[in-house]
């Protein structure tokens, strides 16, 4: 099998380079769909994670009697419960758990934030250590920013990051494409 690196592996991909650029466009149009209505797409992201969720926690309940004699069948049993349940919830309550999830983010963009900020100073004698502040400052702020509009935003905030992420895909897809051509 030929690499991408290998002059085959190149013929190869450039070959291909329509299919790329035809996959960016559809995500670029998905991502404008999205952009229409970004509760539907909070709603989609919230049932793509309760699927998850729900999958993860049906596999960990068989795995909870593969370990039985393992002596901590009820951890292992509980746990998959709870995972299930949640899986579960985002089904039955997508709003709600748009919300709960929105917090989180929130949250851990606060939090890591902060410590991208920290590590940033920490590496002072290193050059680019600004930027990694910098970056810091914006990760902080944008969990700032969540939290400030917290509940409300969590009725669109995972469609907007949905939308932009097709998009930002699609971009790159259709850009690959192009410059694979050769």
């Amino acid at each position: 099998m030929a690499h991408a690196f290998d002059p085959a592996g190149r013929e190869a991909v450039a070959g291909k380079w329509v299919w790329f650029v035809a996959l960016g466009v559809i995500l670029i149009m998905c991502g404008g769909i999205a952009f229409g209505n970004l509760l539907m797409a909070t709603v989609a992201s919230v049932y793509y994670v309760g699927i998850i969720m729900l999958i993860g926690g049906l596999l960990n309940l068989g795995h909870a009697f593969q370990v039985k004699t393992w002596g901590s069948f009820l951890y292992w049993l509980l746990s998959a419960a709870f995972y299930a349940a949640a899986g579960l919830f985002a089904f039955i309550n997508p709003v709600l758990a748009s919300a709960v999830l929105t917090f989180l983010m929130a949250l851990a963009l606060i939090v890591a934030g902060c410590f991208r900020v920290w590590v940033g100073f920490k590496l002072r004698p290193f050059g680019g250590w600004g930027w990694m502040v910098v970056g810091g400052l914006v990760t902080l702020a944008a969990g700032l920013v969540i939290a400030a509009g917290w509940p409300v935003n969590s009725l669109w905030i995972f469609g907007l990051f949905l939308a932009v992420d097709l998009v930002m895909q699609g971009l790159a897809s259709i850009a690959f494409g192009v410059l694979a051509k050769g």
